[in-house]
């Protein structure tokens, strides 16, 4: 998979932090920015699964039994 290279802009305190929390994990701040977009694009494109099927269940209808034993003229006589 090629890559790109991105530029961020960050505040210097946001930036010596993420050094610090970069340094902890034993990753860079690049390694870190990649994890987080890959984890939210994923969320993303789960997201969109998920409602592309519920979407598809409410199209398609529950049968939750019963009968209808009168049509809806009849319900509404006046």
């Amino acid at each position: 998979m090629t890559k790109q290279n991105v530029t961020v802009s960050l505040s210097q305190q946001t930036l010596r932090k993420a050094r610090i929390l970069a340094a902890r994990r034993g990753s860079s701040i690049s390694g870190l920015l990649s994890e987080q977009i890959e984890v939210l694009v994923g969320e993303e494109e789960a997201y969109e699964r998920a409602e592309r099927q519920a979407t598809r269940l409410l199209d398609h209808g529950f049968h939750l039994g019963g009968v209808i034993r009168a049509s809806r003229d009849e319900w509404h006589d006046r």
